[in-house]
């Protein structure tokens, strides 16, 4: 384990790719609330009561408050000095640069991060809960009755249709393109025999599949690393650990301290 002061930078050769990923423990330091633990959002809200198909379908106003406190919540902060660092850094490195992300509030892409990958979508778009429309963004809150409901599905004909926060709930599967791209770029990595590096930060180490990206890294001899708070679920299949703020770890691991 590595404290913070002792930290080096990543091996960031020219050829090197890099792949993070973050979980909320980024987003707490710009003073979000974490899922789990002592205030956190499941502690205030039992999750198969607002983060489920079946929630939704039972009572989606309900549903609609919790989301719009949290755009209320996401929208009163701002991203942080990890949250920049991580723009600054894909800037630099361009296509061998990935960032994916399980945070929903859409801090990286206000920082300046494309080349992003939004696992569990954003609390800023909205999607049908019935037709096959694409997510489309959606700022609004608080939402309240009368809900938002889809223009294309009444335009259809096919009566009222609620729209929902185009998240991936409880009890649904990931984005299939969005898998794809992160295995695919680890494989491109071993394909044209690059250094391949692999970070976390913030994570707890037990939300499948983005906990197993590390092992799944090291089997294409990714050398892996973990910033986090805490030690988390899964710090022993890691080759780094360093125990310490992201605002303080990320820059500094990145060759960016001060920036």
């Amino acid at each position: 384990m590595t404290r913070p002061d002792d930290v080096t930078p990543l091996p960031l050769a020219e050829t090197a790719r890099l792949l993070v990923l973050t979980g909320a423990g980024i987003s707490a330091e710009s003073g979000l609330a974490t899922f789990r633990g002592g205030g956190g959002l499941w502690e205030a809200e039992p999750v198969e009561e607002v983060a489920t198909p079946a929630a939704f379908a039972r009572d989606p106003a309900r549903v609609w408050r919790f989301y719009s406190q949290r755009r209320a919540a996401a929208n009163a902060v701002r991203p942080n000095a990890a949250h920049f660092a991580l723009a600054e850094a894909e800037r630099r490195m361009g296509e061998r640069f990935l960032l994916v992300t399980q945070n929903v509030d859409g801090l990286h892409a206000a920082a300046g991060s494309e080349r992003l990958v939004e696992l569990h979508g954003s609390l800023w778009r909205a999607r049908c809960s019935r037709c096959g429309r694409p997510p489309f963004p959606d700022r609004r809150y608080p939402v309240e009755p009368p809900l938002p409901s889809c223009d294309r599905c009444a335009a259809d004909g096919r009566g009222v249709a609620y729209l929902r926060p185009a998240v991936v709930w409880f009890g649904e599967p990931l984005d299939a393109g969005d898998q794809y791209r992160v295995t695919g770029f680890l494989s491109r990595g071993r394909l044209e025999h690059a250094p391949l590096l692999f970070l976390a930060v913030g994570t707890s180490g037990t939300v499948y599949p983005a906990a197993a990206y590390v092992r799944y890294a090291a089997e294409l001899g990714a050398t892996t690393w973990l910033a986090n708070l805490e030690r988390p679920d899964n710090a022993w299949a890691f080759d780094h650990v360093v125990e310490g703020a992201a605002t303080q770890v990320v820059p500094r691991l990145l060759g960016l301290d001060g920036f």
